[in-house]
């Protein structure tokens, strides 16, 4: 059957009769890698930033927490070695044990899956 005024044209996405199952299926198979692509690489690759950003500000802050712990030891170590010898030269080490503690646990209680 013609249509009237598209005599010789053809319309977009229309069929011509032609096309067999194996051109519809490659087509098919086309459209869902490029949906799977869309739908899953894309998002990943724009996480890996944010991902990367996290990593090294934890193993930042993961440093920095050992250094200011080795700081208190050696704060108390200077000021209190002469008043800590014998039995007592764990002392240093058990109050910057106590104070990361609190600190790992401050930070603990910050994390949370809650609105702001």
């Amino acid at each position: 059957m013609k249509v009237p005024g598209l005599a010789g044209k053809k319309a977009e996405g229309a069929s011509t009769g032609t096309e067999g199952a194996g051109e519809h299926l490659s087509e098919l198979v086309n459209l869902v890698v490029a949906y799977a692509k869309q739908e899953t690489i894309t998002p990943l690759r724009s996480l890996t930033r944010f991902v990367a950003w996290g990593v090294a500000g934890a193993l930042l802050l993961a440093v920095g927490g050992v250094l200011a712990a080795l700081t208190v030891v050696r704060l108390l170590q200077g000021e209190l070695g002469s008043h800590l010898g014998g039995n007592l030269s764990w002392v240093p080490y058990g109050v910057a044990l106590v104070l990361a503690a609190g600190g790992a646990a401050f930070a603990a209680t910050r994390i949370s899956k809650g609105v702001r």
